[in-house]
């Protein structure tokens, strides 16, 4: 998938800090994905996998596992702008991160990312640190809130 936006040039992304800097695209967390999810982690427990027990569960039916969820802010990040001349960008972890809703099956989500930091931390090395938002559509609550770090390395990849 291509980048939605036109990536915007480093001094013009750090005066950006303070503010939001995009929002991406609704993803449904269907009972497939949550499957596929549990057959990739091996957590395979009832209240994501089992339709029927999980009825029967304050959640009323199964609920996306917490760490889908979170792993969709790689995803999500493909539909903010990026920093112009970046060859190559890691996950470079969390500082905070707190569940704060369950996601049920079949829910649309989407990530709201305010840029909080950006940092030049060797030369052709930036560092993003993005608050993010993981959204549930229709829930007043989000599913997460996370302060999310990102190095992005600037300049031609490494062969």
């Amino acid at each position: 998938m291509t980048q939605p936006h036109p990536p915007i040039e480093p001094a013009d992304y750090a005066a950006m800090t303070g503010r939001e800097v995009g929002l991406s695209r609704w993803f449904t967390l269907s009972q497939r994905e949550i499957d596929k999810f549990a057959a990739c982690t091996g957590d395979r427990q009832f209240i994501h996998t089992d339709p029927d027990r999980a009825r029967n569960t304050p959640f009323g039916g199964t609920i996306a596992h917490g760490f889908l969820t979170l792993s969709m802010l790689a995803e999500m990040l493909r539909d903010i702008p990026a920093v112009a001349g970046v060859s190559m960008s890691v996950n470079y972890g969390l500082n905070r991160m707190r569940f704060l809703s369950p996601v049920p099956v079949d829910s649309r989500v989407r990530g709201r990312f305010v840029l909080q930091d950006y940092d030049e931390i060797a030369p052709g090395q930036v560092q993003t640190t993005y608050a993010v938002t993981v959204e549930i559509e229709g829930s007043e609550r989000p599913a997460l809130v996370a302060e999310w770090l990102v190095r992005h390395h600037l300049g031609a990849a490494a062969a």
